[in-house]
């Protein structure tokens, strides 16, 4: 089972182990982080899910086409903070390849 690292705004990190299947953010919603809410319930009708992904993760947390779907850049229009590394994490879904992965709550100041 993957592990993921969730980093709060605090620069605290949440360590889970995140089934694989499930996107990160009914993850995040099951263990709880905080910042998550994921109020459209993965629907794509919200930015409650926005998170920073590690740019060393970028690739493997892509769509298979490789692109960030339009409605989810219409999506992150909404949202605040948002950084070249944002994604909504309902988008993302665990696979064995986002072992170690690091994500950033908004607002967290991180160094990759």
């Amino acid at each position: 089972m993957p592990k993921i690292h969730f980093i709060m705004k605090d620069a605290s990190t949440k360590d889970v182990d995140a089934p694989l299947g499930l996107s990160l953010m009914e993850v995040a919603v099951k263990e709880k982080i905080e910042a998550i809410e994921g109020a459209c319930g993965g629907g794509l009708a919200c930015a409650t899910c926005h998170l920073y992904v590690d740019p060393k993760f970028k690739d493997k947390t892509m769509p298979i086409d490789g692109e960030i779907s339009e409605d989810e850049e219409d999506m992150l229009d909404l949202a605040f903070d948002v950084r070249d590394e944002s994604r909504l994490c309902c988008q993302i879904i665990i696979t064995e390849d986002l072992d170690g992965l690091r994500v950033a709550m908004p607002g967290a100041e991180v160094e990759w």
